[in-house]
């Protein structure tokens, strides 16, 4: 729920509050068109890609594997864990001059309930052009979080200072 001093936004025709967003979160197989670039180059394109939805957190999308140009995922030591979604590895993306380290993660071996998200790729728009259906991505607030923020979703969003305790 809530703090009294966070206003929640009221959704418009065709938006989503984060706030009605469950908790744990739940996964959202999605039909919009997905596309992911480094610079000029085409990282990733798909209409198959899931949605996690998390109360307070703009949605987070995990391309299927076929749909990524594997050749610009390069493994990184880099570890996290999710207490909803289990392990997670992290990759750099690009070639040459032109990495970009720790900007993608997967998690090769989910929790039962998020099994479907196995070797997908889901990508922060903090260093990458990101787009929804033509719409530019803008990216959650913090370093840690990878949300994707659209005009279809509405906050406020958790990831701006002040808003861990949420």
């Amino acid at each position: 729920m809530l703090r009294p001093s966070i206003e929640r936004e009221t959704p418009g025709p065709n938006q989503e509050s984060v706030w009605d967003y469950p908790r744990p979160p739940a996964l959202d197989l999605s039909k919009e068109h997905v596309v992911v670039r480094l610079g000029d180059v085409v990282v990733a394109d798909t209409r198959r890609a899931f949605r996690t939805l998390e109360t307070s957190h703009p949605p987070t999308y995990y391309l299927p594997p076929e749909d990524i140009d594997s050749s610009l995922l390069h493994p990184s030591d880099r570890s996290s864990f999710c207490e909803w979604k289990g392990s997670a590895s992290y990759f750099h993306v690009g070639s040459g001059e032109a990495m970009l380290r720790d900007v993608a993660w997967s998690y090769p071996r989910p929790v039962k309930a998020f099994a479907s998200l196995a070797a997908h790729v889901a990508f922060y728009p903090h260093d990458l052009d990101c787009t929804v259906d033509g719409e530019v991505v803008t990216p959650q607030q913090g370093g840690f979080y990878g949300g994707w923020i659209t005009s279809r979703v509405v906050g406020p969003f958790k990831g701006a200072p002040g808003t861990w305790g949420w």
